[in-house]
């Protein structure tokens, strides 16, 4: 089935850098502000015109964007796929939700579950035993501890740490660089070494 993906950003097209390391380009784009037009060389459709029956991934980063489109073109008939770098890592007992991202240079270890619509970006390390509910974002750079739980949504930012055990609650973001040593409540920004909430 032909491969969409969603986003024709950054995030997008290194997706689509992703698809054509592993042999299964895309063959469009979905972007409702950029339909009509091309991007490196490829077709930008609106999320009504993609074909009903195709297989799609979600490049955007935002979490909050991603549930939305997800749902969309789910009722119109399309089918959420995988990607995977042929250089990222999964390791053993990992289950996959549909719909994931797996960038270059990423290890994800082994007996991990991941949930739907997931990313984890280049160079990024979740370790042994975590949970990714759906809809969580790896940053580049990150590093996920063993037995960490990222909540449904929740952000990890690039370069950030979290430690062994922790929880990172739903709709959280971890700032860029933070290493988080206890639990992050849902909804709450945290930066800084501890990490510590800001304000929203």
């Amino acid at each position: 089935m032909p491969l969409y993906i969603v986003g024709a950003g950054g995030a997008g097209r290194e997706t689509y850098d992703a698809t054509l390391a592993a042999g299964t380009p895309a063959v469009g784009f979905v972007d409702e502000r950029l339909a009509g037009t091309t991007v490196r060389n490829l077709p930008v459709v609106a999320m009504d015109d993609a074909p009903e029956g195709a297989e799609f991934v979600i490049g955007i980063a935002d979490p909050h964007a991603r549930r939305r489109v997800a749902a969309q073109l789910v009722a119109n008939g399309l089918h959420p796929a995988q990607v995977t770098h042929p250089r990222a890592i999964v390791g053993p007992e990992t289950t996959i939700g549909p719909g994931c991202i797996f960038l270059g240079n990423c290890h994800v270890s082994s007996s991990i579950a991941i949930g739907a619509h997931c990313q984890v970006h280049y160079n990024a390390t979740v370790g042994h035993d975590c949970v990714l509910d759906d809809f969580v974002t790896v940053y580049p750079g990150a590093n996920v501890s063993g037995s960490v739980h990222l909540e449904t949504g929740a952000t990890v930012g690039s370069n950030a740490v979290v430690l062994q055990g922790r929880t990172v609650g739903a709709d959280a973001f971890v700032g860029a660089g933070a290493v988080v040593t206890r639990d992050v409540a849902a909804g709450a920004v945290v930066v800084g070494s501890p990490a510590r909430p800001v304000m929203r």
